[in-house]
């Protein structure tokens, strides 16, 4: 889930990637109505944003705040990853230092970090009742949703039980909406009032390591007359 090469990119998106027309100034427009699409469509094609990202650097006059902060936030639902970051180095200072777009990128930038963080609690306390975030997400199809199944997928990889009040918090959910997220959405259980259990996969089992360590007469020998003669 790395956003690189998606498989709903079409292939003159990957003619553009891969091409010159990559510093073609017309592409910008194909490219920008293919960020729509993500948008609409829940998906995010980090290379060909970042491709736009360039061609804005390169011609500046074309450069589109609303666009540069959707950017943003589709490479925010891809946490915890580069994207966000290397999305953010591509925007030209100068274009970023003052003004509406500044004050977006500082609210964007707070907002990734705390889902980097796993403050996901103060992340949903942070978009509620923001006039900028609300703004900011506005494009963004099924955003706060994203989120919430990606923090899902992080609980899952980490943990086989947890309480349902901790879910509450990190999912920005009532009680009775957790319950209904982590059964119909996540496939989980709810046992009994408070707790959720998730169920075994690669990354939350308990495994066992074993640890051999192979010792010959030799060196078994050094040890025992180094300790003689420190004693004598």
């Amino acid at each position: 889930m790395n956003g690189e090469d998606p498989p709903e990119r079409p292939d003159y998106i990957t003619n553009i990637i891969n091409g010159l027309e990559r510093y073609n100034p017309e592409a910008v427009g194909s490219l920008e109505t293919y960020l729509q699409e993500q948008c609409e469509q829940k998906f995010c094609d980090s290379n060909a944003n970042r491709t736009l990202l360039k061609l804005y650097q390169l011609n500046p006059d074309r450069l589109k705040d609303e666009i540069v902060t959707n950017i943003l936030v589709k490479a925010m639902t891809l946490f915890p990853s580069a994207q966000f970051s290397l999305a953010l180095h591509l925007i030209n200072p100068s274009a970023a230092a003052t003004g509406e777009l500044h004050e977006a990128l500082t609210k964007l930038r707070s907002l990734n970090s705390q889902l980097e963080g796993a403050q996901y609690a103060q992340f949903w306390a942070s978009v509620d009742g923001d006039d900028l975030c609300a703004d900011l997400i506005a494009d963004i199809s099924g955003f706060e949703d994203m989120v919430r199944l990606r923090i899902a997928q992080l609980v899952s990889q980490a943990f086989r039980e947890v309480k349902l009040a901790h879910l509450e918090s990190w999912l920005g959910l009532s009680e009775d909406a957790t319950r209904k997220f982590v059964t119909d959405v996540c496939g989980w259980t709810v046992d009994g009032e408070s707790s959720i259990k998730i169920p075994s996969n690669p990354d939350n089992e308990a495994k066992k390591a074993e640890i051999r360590e192979d010792v010959n007469v030799e060196q078994f020998a050094r040890v025992i007359r180094r300790s003689w003669e420190e004693t004598v």
